[in-house]
């Protein structure tokens, strides 16, 4: 194989551990609507996909539109969560020091939740000049709409891009883009990764590098 021209993280459950976060109050503003769903429901339906999403099956559970305040009452209250308990995925800074390849972050999160994220775990300014959302393309995950739209912008050939992902809907973006795609299991079922299409996966970050050189060996 090439070498890798380009590594490109997903954001959340992979840079940032904020999918326990996220998902905790997802699941108590979802309870207030009258929807009580389970961690493994909140997981299979809504982590990895963009907000639009998420509103369209809240929607469709409900069987009526979300309130108006919806978004921003979910987003107001996970960044209030995420200022006190938001951390870095461990191993995060090792593996990035260590990669020897171009990188960029490219999520189903907006570019205002990336700021936040990203900049409450210091890890923004690793990313600046390099951060894409589902915002600036036509599809979500599990298109590979993001994915390509990232190699394109840095100049990178989509067959000699590796993604890093966390959950099904990104790891099946990153296949359908014809990329390598490493699945992340640290909190994550690795069967659901491998289920997906993940070419290899991992749960522990400061491995990462040495994946990476195994792939040119």
């Amino acid at each position: 194989m090439s070498p890798t021209q380009l590594v490109i993280f997903d954001c959340d459950g992979v840079l940032v551990d904020s999918e326990p976060v996220a998902n905790r109050i997802l699941a108590q503003v979802l309870r207030e609507l009258g929807l009580d769903l389970t961690q493994e429901q909140i997981f299979q339906h809504f982590v990895g996909y963009s907000l639009p999403h998420v509103v369209r099956v809240v929607e469709g559970m409900l069987g009526r539109p979300v309130p108006e305040d919806f978004l921003r009452d979910l987003q107001a209250r996970t960044f209030a969560a995420f200022k006190t308990e938001l951390k870095a995925m461990p191993g995060i800074e090792h593996a990035l020091d260590r990669l020897g390849a171009p990188f960029c972050v490219a999520s189903s999160g907006d570019h205002e939740k990336m700021n936040t994220t990203l900049g409450i775990t210091g890890l923004l300014p690793r990313f600046a000049g390099r951060i894409f959302s589902v915002t600036q393309v036509a599809r979500g995950k599990p298109a590979p709409d993001v994915y390509l739209f990232a190699a394109r912008q840095l100049g990178a050939e989509p067959a000699a891009c590796v993604v890093v992902e966390d959950t099904p809907p990104g790891v099946q973006a990153g296949v359908a883009a014809g990329m390598t795609v490493f699945g992340f299991c640290a909190h994550t079922p690795e069967e659901k990764l491998k289920a997906a299409g993940a070419h290899r996966t991992f749960d522990e970050m400061r491995v990462l590098s040495e994946l990476l050189n195994g792939l040119s060996g």
